[in-house]
């Protein structure tokens, strides 16, 4: 077992690294990693030294911190296993709108997560021409403009007609967007998608179906590859934070 402990810690230890150098020291819950490898380093130097003095932990002590370690793992998979279902939502053909969720605005071009969302949404578009866009997102740190107005030029430009196109330009989370447009729309008494980079679109689903959303259904844009492992997880930790806000 501390084999296997010191193991995993290595390739959490070598992921972390691979995050810095490709996304920078400041990426988004990347920490997580570096954590994890740490924990997991501690753990097998414990478990190794009680191998080697067996009289040092009463057994009844290695049996609960096993069954911790089993029960958390079995609840990280499950949540993952939901995450993952989600990644390959599609959506139903026709809906009467999609909501384009928000991601950052570098300056007043969008950032590489919300150019993915944005090409899905044209696809989506072009495919189902009576489907309104609702653009949702507001003006956060480091952006010129609101994320709805960056997605409206993108989608403009590539020619989806302004008149298919509802601005919300309010949200700073995704529980927001889904609340601001349907009171822009009341778009959620209606055939619904929710369109995000895929990680994210089981949580958004979720969050739309606790605030009433009836028929709400997820589209998944692609994701970053070298990312995808840290988003994955990362959603992990935020359907929990959600779960105990009540959110969910």
């Amino acid at each position: 077992m501390s084999g296997i402990c010191f193991a995993a810690g290595t390739v959490c230890l070598l992921y972390y690294l691979i995050l810095v150098i490709y996304a920078g020291v400041t990426a988004d819950f990347s920490w997580i990693w570096l954590l994890t490898a740490f924990v997991l380093y501690g753990g097998g130097i414990l478990l190794h030294y009680g191998k080697m003095h067996p009289g040092l932990f009463p057994g009844w002590l290695r049996y609960a911190a096993e069954f911790i370690l089993i029960v958390g793992i079995l609840a990280f998979a499950v949540i993952c296993a939901g995450v993952i279902r989600g990644m390959h939502a599609k959506g139903s053909e026709d809906l009467e709108y999609v909501v384009v969720l928000g991601a950052q605005v570098k300056g007043d071009k969008p950032s590489r997560a919300l150019k993915k969302r944005l090409d899905a949404a044209l696809e989506y578009a072009q495919k189902n021409p009576d489907t309104i866009l609702i653009l949702s997102g507001g003006q956060g740190s480091g952006e010129d403009i609101t994320e709805a107005k960056c997605m409206e030029e993108y989608l403009t430009e590539h020619g989806i007609f302004r008149e298919r196109l509802v601005l919300e330009e309010k949200s700073t989370n995704t529980r927001e967007n889904l609340v601001f447009s349907d009171e822009l729309t009341n778009c959620a008494k209606a055939r619904t998608g929710i369109l995000s980079n895929n990680f994210h679109v089981y949580r958004a689903v979720k969050l739309a179906e606790k605030l009433g959303y009836e028929a709400a259904e997820g589209i998944a844009a692609p994701s970053d590859a070298i990312m995808q492992v840290h988003y994955v997880v990362r959603e992990v930790f935020a359907l929990v934070k959600e779960k105990i806000a009540g959110n969910l």
